[in-house]
């Protein structure tokens, strides 16, 4: 890719542009013309929007969480804003599309994915109906508009289950005939996140009792998963070795390997793991190479202590690895 772009640049007369020169550049037209944060964040691919703002140089209009608009002030009397009960009705249905629809849909079905969705609030708030203080941490159940406690929403005779075991919660809920998903206001991520569930009593013991009853067999479906996923993570990792090889065969093979086993790695996100990565193409192994080489065969890394941008630092390091790169092309090169 940088070769076909520095190819263009130079008969077109322009210097000194790489490929990610038109990406910024793309990002910021975006951006200049009016398109959101959020929206440029999923072009680019980043993990999340703070990576955005700092690549741009600018900053999101932050949202806030959803009982931000129902201070005891609010409730009390006018604020000085924009109309909080409009503005509200567009953060649920934000947490109700955007958030709470895609999580329920890959696991439950269409009539379970009906929730009653129950807020752990960041800030101090107040009941509608029985004018109780609601402090930070608390549980607000939002009628309409109207923000209620769970003594006011008939919901109080619910306990509360904090994510973590799958199969507690799936069979505890199952088991209850009214529950509610518990979500929190996450100023980093700036969405709702799922914090657990509340569900009857009855119905958390008895999924309790089935948990304890098949723990051992869960157990052992769980190890002989694991032993089954790294058998497949072993097998990828040789063919990606493989690959490597056969398009670098300059590359020696104990390095080979190395590469293949970090770009690998479940979970992480790398190129490795991506659908391009696993199918072997050509593009995605040698970004993984490129990656290797820029770490283990340059400078890169001692520039980047030095306060170098990330960019600026892969400029520096570009001739040295197309260097690397040419030697293992060469058979002779290993």
């Amino acid at each position: 890719m940088w070769h076909v772009v520095s190819n263009r640049c130079t008969k077109a007369g322009v210097e000194h542009v790489a490929p990610h020169d038109l990406r910024r550049t793309c990002a910021k037209l975006c951006h200049s013309a009016g398109g959101e944060l959020e929206q440029i964040q999923f072009l680019l691919g980043h993990s999340s929007v703070q990576t955005t703002e700092r690549y741009l140089g600018c900053k999101q209009n932050l949202g806030h969480p959803v009982n931000d608009r129902f201070t005891p002030m609010n409730l009390l009397g006018p604020v000085p804003e924009k109309d909080p009960e409009a503005e509200n009705a567009a953060d649920l249905r934000t947490l109700k599309e955007s958030e709470m629809k895609p999580a329920l849909s890959d696991q439950q079905s269409p009539s379970e994915a009906k929730d009653l969705v129950v807020f752990n609030i960041l800030r101090e708030s107040k009941c509608a109906d029985c004018e109780r203080e609601l402090l930070g941490g608390d549980f607000l159940f939002m009628e309409g508009e109207h923000p209620l406690c769970l003594a006011c929403a008939d919901l109080d005779h619910l306990v509360y289950l904090p994510r973590g075991d799958t199969a507690l919660t799936r069979r505890a809920r199952k088991h209850s005939s009214l529950s509610a998903v518990v979500v929190r206001f996450s100023r980093a991520r700036r969405r709702y996140e799922r914090q657990g569930v509340l569900v009857e009593e009855a119905a958390l013991e008895r999924a309790e009792a089935e948990c304890y009853a098949d723990a051992d067999e869960r157990s052992a479906r769980r190890k002989q998963a694991e032993t089954v996923r790294d058998k497949q993570d072993q097998i990828l990792a040789g063919r990606m070795a493989e690959s490597i090889r056969q398009m670098f065969p300059g590359c020696p093979l104990e390095e080979a390997r190395a590469i293949a086993a970090h770009t690998s790695v479940r979970g992480s996100g790398r190129v490795g793991r991506t659908a391009a990565g696993r199918e072997l193409e050509k593009d995605a192994l040698t970004a993984a190479v490129i990656a290797a080489i820029r770490h283990r065969h340059t400078k890169y890394d001692r520039l980047l202590m030095k306060g170098f941008g990330r960019m600026d630092a892969r400029d520096a390091v570009r001739d040295d690895i197309d260097r690397v790169l040419e030697r293992w092309r060469d058979p002779r090169g290993g």
